[in-house]
């Protein structure tokens, strides 16, 4: 009998156990809502043309206020002499007050349409992320246009103006000093969010408080060249003031990482 003839005494391959896909409960997602492709598109177009309409709107009333607006912007310049520099170089400077104005104003409702699109599709856990984030962060962007009108602007203009008044009269074009100013401020904001970013990392378990700790040199440092691209002018004061409130606004976001990883634990236990 050759080996050919040999029976087989292998035993047959079983198949595999079939994968389960246990869906998502019901109560993790409380607010979803069963829409197909098109109805998404459909509410986001919705959402977007409200928010421009708020947006618009707002900066229409500004519009309608602008002259307030900008003898309150020109206050910090106390004793300069504005210039316009050429033909309807006022009325471009007044749309683009009101549109920074109309934006900031139109902010809570713009947040508000980015929430009501966003967390009917988050779980229960995500929600308790993203809602308090998006409050944080629109407080910190009322923060900062405070901290920059108050501290920033001032500090830098009495720099600009002592620098070379026994040589020079200061005579300034309105539209470069409300650039200057607008600019300062919005940047001043938006470096603001940084203890978000890093409340958000923290949560969602990317980074650990210890590690933003131990890494505070780098931060210094890149506070420094940030607040030396941030601010529009080139005094020293301005940058020193920028960079040292980023840096503490760092401190403070590690504060609140650290808050979180210690009671996760328990909150996990208790669950």
């Amino acid at each position: 009998m050759t080996s050919s003839d040999t029976p087989s005494t292998s035993t047959p391959l079983e198949p595999p156990a079939p994968i389960r896909v246990v869906p998502p409960a019901a109560e993790d997602f409380p607010g979803e809502v069963e829409m197909s492709l098109v109805d998404h598109l459909e509410e986001l177009r919705r959402r977007i043309l409200r928010s421009l309409l708020v947006v618009v709107v707002a900066a229409a009333g500004c519009l309608a206020l602008v002259r307030p607006l900008v003898r309150l912007l020109e206050m910090p310049a106390e004793g300069i002499r504005f210039l316009q520099l050429a033909p309807g170089e006022f009325l471009l400077v007044s749309l683009k007050v009101a549109g920074y104005a109309g934006l900031t104003l139109a902010l809570p409702y713009v947040l508000y349409e980015i929430l009501a699109f966003v967390l009917p599709g988050l779980s229960r856990r995500e929600r308790s992320l993203v809602a308090p984030a998006v409050a944080g962060s629109a407080v910190l962007f009322a923060a900062g246009l405070a901290f920059a009108w108050w501290a920033l602007v001032p500090a830098a203009l009495r720099f600009l103006v002592s620098y070379g008044a026994d040589v020079v009269e200061p005579a300034w074009s309105i539209e470069r000093y409300l650039d200057f100013v607008l600019l300062l401020m919005l940047a001043t904001a938006l470096a603001f969010q940084l203890p978000v970013l890093q409340l958000l990392l923290g949560a969602l378990g990317l980074v650990k408080w210890r590690s933003m700790l131990a890494a505070w040199r780098w931060v210094v440092v890149i506070a420094a060249l940030a607040g030396a691209v941030l601010t529009p002018s080139t005094d020293p004061l301005t940058m020193l003031l920028l960079s040292g409130a980023i840096t503490a606004l760092y401190l403070i976001g590690v504060a609140l990482v650290a808050f979180t990883e210690t009671f996760r634990p328990a909150e996990t236990g208790q669950s």
